[in-house]
């Protein structure tokens, strides 16, 4: 007995799609999608940033001069003078961008006499980098001042070292390198600075932040005429 009966060819097959099952999507129409999505972000995302910079620069410097006449005891005029080729120089070479360039600012007073260097540094501290900026005679080697700009340290401990009067005012005068020492001790010399109990961390940080900065330039400060050209 033979049973006669026909398969149809599996490419002859239908399948009908269950209720509920969502359309294929091709992979080319993904790819197409993705990096159109991923263009018209990218676009938005310069376009939000152009519109704000000029924001964040004109309050950048305003932070900048605002410290700047703090840690200098408010100079009558400002320059900004540039680390250019191992020098400092008033002023740049035609065509040469300052972005990106190391600079300090030289603070003057109503004759035009030099009252010393507001100068910008940052390392890490506890949780993050502390961002400062510090006046700097020097003739003398004196620091006239210190003020933080941004940090992340702990609340209620590390961040005292931009809220603590007695930690702030203790940099006025201070002869560099500026070595810290324990709040209460007696003071041997004008280089000793008190650390803020609790926060000898932050406070070291920034005490070794100043002094690193001061080896790198320091010698460019004190070998720096007015008039500086490249």
């Amino acid at each position: 007995m033979s049973h006669d009966h026909t398969t149809p060819p599996e490419s002859s097959a239908s399948v009908t799609p269950l209720p509920g099952t969502p359309p294929e999507v091709k992979p080319l129409n993904l790819i197409a999608s993705l990096t159109i999505f991923a263009a018209v972000a990218g676009a938005l995302i310069v376009m939000a940033y152009t519109s704000t910079k000029p924001k964040i620069d004109q309050h950048r410097a305003e932070t900048i001069g605002a410290a700047i006449t703090e840690v200098l005891a408010a100079p009558a005029t400002v320059r900004t003078i540039f680390v250019y080729r191992g020098q400092l120089v008033d002023s740049l070479p035609a065509g040469v961008d300052s972005t990106g360039l190391d600079r300090v600012y030289l603070g003057l007073d109503e004759s035009g006499n030099a009252k010393g260097f507001a100068v910008t540094a940052g390392e890490p501290g506890f949780n993050d980098i502390i961002s400062l900026i510090f006046g700097y005679v020097p003739a003398t080697g004196r620091i006239t001042g210190m003020k933080v700009l941004e940090e992340k340290e702990t609340p209620g401990l590390g961040d005292k070292i931009e809220k603590d009067s007695a930690f702030l005012n203790g940099f006025a005068g201070a002869l560099s390198p500026i070595k810290g020492v324990k709040r209460g001790t007696a003071h041997s010399d004008k280089a000793q600075v008190d650390m803020i109990t609790g926060a000898t961390i932050s406070s070291r940080a920034v005490i070794n932040t100043i002094n690193h900065r001061l080896e790198k330039i320091g010698p460019l400060l004190k070998g720096y005429r007015q008039g500086g050209r490249p």
